[in-house]
C-alpha cells in the first residue's frame, strides 16, 4: 500500500506542484493519476522514491515512512517505469534489465537467468538479449523498460507515462500486456497518463487531480464515468463518458442473437447471391471464423468469394464481452448486425444495435431500482 498523508510541494517560487494530497493506493492495485497539465501526477510519482522531496506530510510504503529510509535503498525496491523507457543506450537489452539485481547483488549467472525469463514474460524473444537500445522499436524499448523495472521483484512499481510515445495499435497492445502482467504479479502500482481512456482501462482505481495537485475525485473507473464528483471531472472525463462507462458493464441475460446467413471463402458467388436477404452477406473461413462482410453488388466479375472483396470495417465481440465492445459491434458493421464469436473465435450470431439499446435500457432502469424490471 502507497499512503499519501497531507503530501505537499511548494517550490522556492511559491508554485504548488502538489497540495495537502491524501490518497491511498491499495495493495496489489493499479492506481492511475490522470488531470490536465500542471496538475503534479509526475511529482506525485517521484515524491515517493524521493527524486522529488515533499515540502510537508508523509508518504507511507505500507506503514513505512519513506522518508526513514536512505533514498538509494528506497529506489532500488521501487520499479520504476518512465516515458521512452529510459534505458541505457550503450549496454545491451540484457545488461539493462540486471541493473538493479547487480546493483543488489546478484551474481551474473543468477542476473542472467532473471532477465532472460522477463524478456519472455513481457512477450519479448531472448533472442534480442545481445541487441542494444537503439536496435529496437519503441515497443520493444517500453517492453525492455517494464522488465528492468520488474527485474529485483519490487513490490512497488512507478509508471511515468511509460506507453504514450508509441503509436496507438502499439499502445493498446502495450496495455493489455501490461494488464495480463498485472493479473500474474498482482503489484501495488501507481501510473500516470495524461489519457483518460488509459486510465479508465488500467486503473483499478483513478485518481484525477486538478491544476496545482489538488485532489479532485478517487474512485474505481466506472464510478468516474457515471458520478463524476463535479463539472471539473466532468467535463476532463469527457461527454462520451456514459458510452464509455458501458466497457463495464455486462447484460444481465444473454443477448438474443440471429441465425445468420454465411458462405465461406471460396463458394461460388451463387451462395452468396441466394443467402444476402438485403445486399450483405457474412463470410466465414473454414475454421468458421468471420472473415468479413461481402456485398453482392461487388461480385460482378467473380466466380468465386475471396478475400478482396470482403469488408473488414466491422469489429467482433465476444458473446461475453460488455454492452460497449457488443455495440461497436453493431454500429461498426456495413450491414448494421454485429458479429459475436465464442472463446475459439467461431462465429456464433449476429446483433442488432437495437437490441443492445434495449438490453442497455434494461440494466440502466435496473440500477435505478424501476419496479418494472426484476432482478
Amino acid at each position: 500500500m502507497i499512503r499519501f498523508q497531507s503530501v505537499t510541494k511548494r517550490y522556492p517560487d511559491g508554485t504548488v506542484a502538489v497540495d495537502a494530497l491524501d490518497l491511498v493506493a491499495p495493495s496489489g492495485k493499479i492506481t492511475t493519476i490522470v488531470g490536465p497539465s500542471g496538475c503534479g501526477k509526475t511529482t506525485t510519482l517521484r515524491m515517493v522514491n524521493r527524486m522529488v522531496t515533499p515540502t510537508s506530510g508523509q508518504i507511507f510504503l505500507d506503514d513505512q515512512d519513506t522518508a526513514s529510509v536512505p533514498a538509494a535503498q528506497l529506489r532500488r525496491g521501487i520499479g520504476y517505469v518512465i516515458q521512452n523507457a529510459g534505458l541505457f543506450p550503450h549496454r545491451t537489452v540484457l545488461d539493462n534489465v540486471t541493473t538493479v539485481p547487480r546493483l543488489l547483488g546478484w551474481s551474473k549467472q543468477q542476473a542472467r537467468t532473471r532477465g532472460l525469463e522477463l524478456l519472455e514474460r513481457v512477450g519479448l524473444p531472448t533472442e534480442l538479449a545481445k541487441r542494444y537500445p537503439t536496435q529496437l522499436s519503441g515497443g520493444q524499448q517500453q517492453r525492455i523498460g517494464v522488465a528492468r523495472a520488474l527485474a529485483a521483484d519490487p513490490p512497488v512499481m512507478l509508471m511515468d507515462e511509460p506507453f504514450s510515445a508509441v503509436d496507438p495499435i502499439v499502445r493498446a497492445q502495450l496495455q493489455d500486456e501490461f494488464l495480463r502482467l498485472q493479473d500474474e504479479l498482482d503489484k501495488t502500482i501507481l501510473f500516470v497518463t495524461h489519457d483518460i481512456d488509459e486510465a479508465i482501462k488500467l486503473g483499478d482505481q483513478v485518481t484525477v487531480l486538478r491544476v496545482g495537485g489538488k485532489l479532485a475525485q478517487v474512485a474505481p473507473p466506472h464510478e468516474v464515468l457515471t458520478r463524476p464528483a463535479d463539472d471539473f471531472v466532468a467535463d476532463f472525463v469527457g461527454r462520451d463518458r456514459g458510452y464509455r462507462a458501458l466497457g463495464f458493464t455486462h447484460p444481465e441475460t444473454r443477448l438474443p442473437l440471429q441465425n445468420e446467413p454465411t458462405v465461406h471463402l471460396g463458394d461460388p458467388v451463387s451462395a452468396a447471391a441466394e443467402r444476402a436477404g438485403d445486399g450483405w452477406v457474412l463470410v466465414l473461413d473454414e475454421q468458421e471464423h468471420p472473415s468479413g462482410w461481402l456485398a453482392t453488388t461487388s461480385l460482378n466479375g467473380h466466380d468465386h468469394i475471396g478475400a478482396d472483396v470482403l469488408h473488414r470495417s466491422g469489429t467482433v465481440a465476444h458473446t461475453d464481452d460488455t454492452l460497449r465492445a457488443v455495440l461497436d459491434a453493431a454500429l461498426s458493421s456495413p450491414s448494421g448486425r454485429g458479429v459475436l464469436v465464442d472463446a475459439d473465435g467461431q462465429f456464433t450470431g449476429t446483433v442488432t444495435g437495437d437490441v443492445v439499446l434495449a438490453a442497455i435500457d434494461e440494466e440502466r432502469r435496473a440500477d435505478i431500482g424501476d419496479p418494472g424490471v426484476v432482478r
